[in-house]
């Protein structure tokens, strides 16, 4: 008797886990797969054509001799546009010391330019946040930096920086800050400073208007709560504020660390081709455009795609690693 009760006793508990697993199964879940499989289904094909098929042509022509000038006319080389050795000597991509440099100028501009717009981008959300008279119109004047194009920014910035009639050199002599010019796109030690400054003034606003969104969903509870325990408003927002916008603060960091990574335009129009400032895509359009080397160029822009990818899983696997953390404490 002891011996079958103990044994029935299994058979009911999983009799009841099943009956708790069923619903997975049932039809309406099977018909919201499909449905949603359906709606996905004309996204991906365009996806694949429009994204799948250059990247993959690209990874192609970086194992092949291809010229701008005659791309019908490639032949296979193997790895030898990524890295060679001939004549007691390394040849490739990834030894080209302008490559490395190019990389290290996207890591540092990346690193930087972000981290000081996430900073000024909550404070600027913080501000916005708050009650005062004109707030919509103050709002509406931020978005015009990221409302402007990126070229037309950054050629608007490149006058203002010039050391001849630039008005920035003109205002800083004025105020006794300089004494003579500076060429600020031209100059080794100022030029990735410029950039970033100009990257930074233009995408504040992004991050903003995303704290920003978060910032309006907070429950005001906790806020009353701690202005009549008396607690300090900079230990409110590091204990209740920060945590709670970190989810909106993930989303914009890895949307301005992809848009880092691959930056072009900024840096082109302010520094051209510069190895000062040089970024993997100035780089990459160098070989392929002006020295017409498709098989090396698309070796870098395959190298630049690579490191983009591995940046981001990189990103959200320590994201998601930290909001579990927050969950369990």
């Amino acid at each position: 008797m002891t011996t079958s009760s103990h044994q029935s006793a299994p058979e009911g508990a999983r009799s009841v886990t099943l009956t708790a697993r069923r619903p997975r199964g049932t039809k309406v879940r099977r018909q919201r797969v499909k449905a949603a499989w359906l709606f996905l289904t004309p996204m991906l094909v365009a996806l694949t054509l429009v994204a799948g098929w250059p990247l993959f042509r690209t990874f192609f022509l970086s194992f092949t001799d291809a010229s701008l000038t005659n791309l019908s006319a490639a032949n296979l080389i193997g790895i030898e546009n990524y890295l060679v050795y001939e004549d007691g000597r390394w040849f490739g991509v990834l030894a080209d010391p302008v490559w490395w440099r190019s990389v290290w100028n996207t890591v540092y501009f990346s690193v930087v330019s972000v981290s000081l717009e996430v900073i000024f981008g909550v404070i600027v959300a913080l501000i916005l946040n708050a009650e005062f008279k004109g707030r919509t119109i103050v709002r509406a004047a931020v978005l015009i930096p990221w409302a402007i194009p990126t070229i037309v920014s950054a050629q608007m910035w490149a006058w203002m920086l010039n050391d001849q009639f630039g008005i920035i050199n003109h205002m800083l002599m004025g105020i006794g800050v300089i004494d003579d010019p500076i060429a600020w796109t031209a100059s080794a030690t100022y030029s990735m400073w410029a950039v970033i400054m100009v990257d930074v003034w233009k995408t504040i606003p992004f991050v903003a208007l995303l704290v920003l969104a978060a910032l309006q969903m907070l429950p005001k509870d906790c806020y009353e709560a701690a202005e009549v325990d008396g607690i300090h408003p900079v230990r409110v927002f590091f204990k209740v504020t920060l945590p709670l916008i970190t989810p909106a603060l993930m989303v914009a960091v890895i949307f301005r660390l992809l848009d880092a990574l691959r930056v072009f335009d900024v840096i082109y129009v302010l520094t051209s081709n510069s190895t000062s400032t040089m970024s993997m895509s100035v780089y990459a359009r160098q070989q392929l455009v002006e020295f017409q080397d498709v098989g090396y160029g698309s070796a870098a822009s395959t190298l630049l795609f690579l490191i983009i990818a591995l940046a981001t899983v990189a990103y959200l696997y320590v994201g998601r690693k930290q909001l579990q953390l927050g969950g369990d404490s």
